[in-house]
């Protein structure tokens, strides 16, 4: 029911429709979703529907890449390619049959991270209910003789609450085993994340990647400042049965905590990039670590998705202004689902 006192609902909350004019992002569709209490986002229908700038209280919250708005159409899918239209954004979705090192198995060559971030949903919707908004979309990431995935998004935000829940099924819709790698990338960006910034992992244990990242393992949860020639570390988290992680800044008295079931997604990597404008923490919880299909499948951890079958995933972060409230959320348990 539309408030009394304003005119158009869009004065509160709602979605708006944009379109990106100019550069490599020309012609893009924008979701920008709005909630009521501060939390404001950019959904990209033709990018995976991934989530590109977000903010709250006005406040930054993401890292967007020197990349900036790429269309699908530029995408290059060789090696590390991916890196020239990776814009990082709050969410870039890795999957789904790639996730990490570019690499070849059983002959077939696989990129950076995989594909399904380039491409377009073949079909998208928002509505909003008294309560929420609803963003929904599919991608079909599907090849004529080869594997067939599809994944159905739906993007969930609190209108009264700063909560927002990202809802992933994904099916196998061909008529052959399939291997399922799947990746949330999230990326904390300026000025959420600077020197003050506190980082939360819940981990029981951290491992780090590789030598570089092992010289930085008793600082894995500071944030420092920008450095020239800076060289990124990654952090592989096991976590317990309900996974969190999030960031929280005093100063600017913003900060998020995500949930999730960390046994439907038992990995989690933490990417630490602290360079001169390549300033971004990375927040990733998936079924694999960023190793390539082909490490990942050597060491027996290689999931896969039968014809036929469906596999759901679900993401909550709730948005505070308040670190007492941070840290109360820290520590509650999630509810059952």
């Amino acid at each position: 029911m539309t408030d009394i006192h304003v005119g158009c609902p869009l004065q509160l909350s709602g979605v708006e429709e944009f379109q990106i004019v100019g550069g490599k992002g020309d012609g893009m569709k924008l979701y920008e979703a709005r909630n009521q209490k501060g939390l404001d986002f950019f959904v990209l229908p033709q990018r995976g529907m991934d989530i590109g700038r977000l903010s709250f209280k006005g406040l930054n919250c993401s890292y967007l890449s020197a990349a900036g708005y790429v269309a699908p159409a530029y995408f290059q899918e060789k090696g590390k390619e991916f890196l020239k239209s990776f814009t990082c954004g709050f969410l870039t979705t890795c999957g789904l049959r790639q996730v990490g090192v570019p690499c070849v198995e059983e002959g077939e060559e696989l990129t950076l991270h995989g594909t399904i971030s380039h491409i377009p949903a073949s079909s998208s919707y928002w509505e909003q209910k008294e309560d929420r908004i609803e963003i929904h979309g599919t991608l079909r990431d599907e090849t004529l003789f080869g594997d067939k995935l599809v994944l159905e998004r739906t993007i969930v935000c609190q209108l009264k609450e700063n909560v927002m829940e990202i809802r992933d099924k994904i099916l196998n819709e061909g008529d052959r085993e399939t291997p399922l790698m799947l990746l949330y990338h999230f990326n904390v960006g300026y000025p959420l994340l600077d020197q003050e910034t506190e980082l939360y992992i819940g981990s029981d244990e951290v491992v780090p990647r590789d030598a570089e990242a092992e010289k930085g393992i008793k600082e894995w949860h500071r944030v420092e400042e920008p450095q020239r020639a800076y060289q990124e570390q990654c952090f592989y988290h096991k976590m317990s049965a309900v996974g969190k992680a999030g960031v929280f800044h005093p100063g600017n008295r913003a900060g998020f905590l995500m949930r999730y079931d960390a046994q439907m997604l038992p990995s989690f990597t933490q990417w630490k990039m602290m360079g001169i404008r390549d300033y971004v923490m990375g927040l990733e919880p998936g079924n694999c670590n960023p190793e390539g299909r082909k490490a990942w499948k050597e060491q027996g951890r290689l999931e896969y998705l039968q014809p036929g079958e469906e596999r759901n995933f679900w993401i909550r972060l709730d948005f505070f202004e308040n670190y007492t409230d941070w840290k109360k959320a820290i520590n509650e348990r999630l509810e059952e689902r």
